[in-house]
């Protein structure tokens, strides 16, 4: 299971104690104290990005990069290094943002959770020493690996409340389509329901599988934004005009609306809607600076 590092801030403390001394009439006038000094402040680590003032230093977002490639190349996938790049602080930036908002939440990780964690993943990988050689292989050390370990628990914790949160049912329309490859069958199409063609028929000799059947899709399931505000725009019985997306020419029917379960498939869909949306909110809100 891939872990994110988090940087670990140093703070210096520093004490100052000052002494007084007393003068008489015999004795010259003591020079006023200078003031106390103040602390220096700690010099910033070389940092990507800045979330909130919580670093994300450029050691852990090389790592991490080179962690992403890695995995990237062993599933037969290519990127090109800015998108990579991008791809990664902004996965990083996301899970700082998460593992904030439990702490906000009053999530607490015990040191003897982690250790626990640790624990478990060193008899994992089949003791220390291999678990040392896992660590070293994907640039982690102990220190860094625990603080990356406890962020990413912060996270999956608040990540978990947030896809729990969406319900089980909500207003959907149970949907069919009917689906060409080009916009001049599309025309046809709509020619012959607009002179009364039966839907559901037309539909099934554009795909005899399906017979466009769909199903019931909640609002923002659909993966075409022009699609979906369509859709959505349709009371039952009534159908689309031809709406263009990358799997080709459209055109829906409502067949039903009204409050339903959602499905499995549907389900997962609104689960990472709400998480991207939380996310992108918070996002909003929050300061986050790339430094150079």
């Amino acid at each position: 299971m891939p872990f994110k590092q988090i940087f670990l801030t140093v703070f210096l403390a520093m004490g100052i104690s000052a002494c007084a001394s007393f003068g008489t009439p015999n004795t010259p006038t003591p020079s006023v104290p200078s003031a106390t000094p103040e602390p220096p402040t700690p010099t910033p680590p070389p940092s990507a990005a800045v979330v909130n003032g919580e670093y994300i230093t450029i050691a852990e977002f090389e790592a991490e990069l080179a962690r992403f490639k890695a995995a990237q190349t062993a599933l037969g996938q290519t990127f090109t290094d800015e998108d990579a790049k991008n791809i990664v602080l902004e996965d990083m930036i996301a899970q700082v943002l998460l593992s904030q908002a439990a702490r906000q939440e009053n999530f607490i990780v015990s040191d003897a959770d982690l250790q626990s964690r640790i624990d478990a993943l060193t008899a994992q990988v089949g003791g220390v020493e291999a678990f040392n050689q896992w660590l070293s292989a994907n640039g982690y050390n102990e220190t860094s690996f625990r603080v990356a370990l406890k962020k990413s628990i912060e996270a999956a914790w608040m990540r978990y409340n947030i896809i729990a949160a969406v319900p089980a049912s909500m207003e959907q329309i149970h949907l069919r389509q009917i689906l060409t490859y080009n916009e001049a069958d599309a025309q046809a199409a709509l020619q012959e329901l607009n002179a009364g063609a039966d839907f559901d028929e037309l539909a099934a000799l554009y795909d005899a599988v399906t017979r466009g059947e769909l199903g019931w899709v909640p609002q923002g399931y659909l993966l075409n934004a022009d699609a979906d505000a369509a859709v959505f725009a349709l009371q039952a019985g009534e159908v689309s005009g031809i709406i263009r997306t990358e799997a080709g020419f459209h055109i829906f029917k409502a067949v039903e609306r009204g409050e339903h379960a959602l499905s499995p498939d549907a389900l997962l869909a609104m689960q990472e809607l709400a998480l991207r949306t939380w996310i992108a909110a918070r996002r909003e809100t929050s300061e986050v600076v790339f430094t150079p």
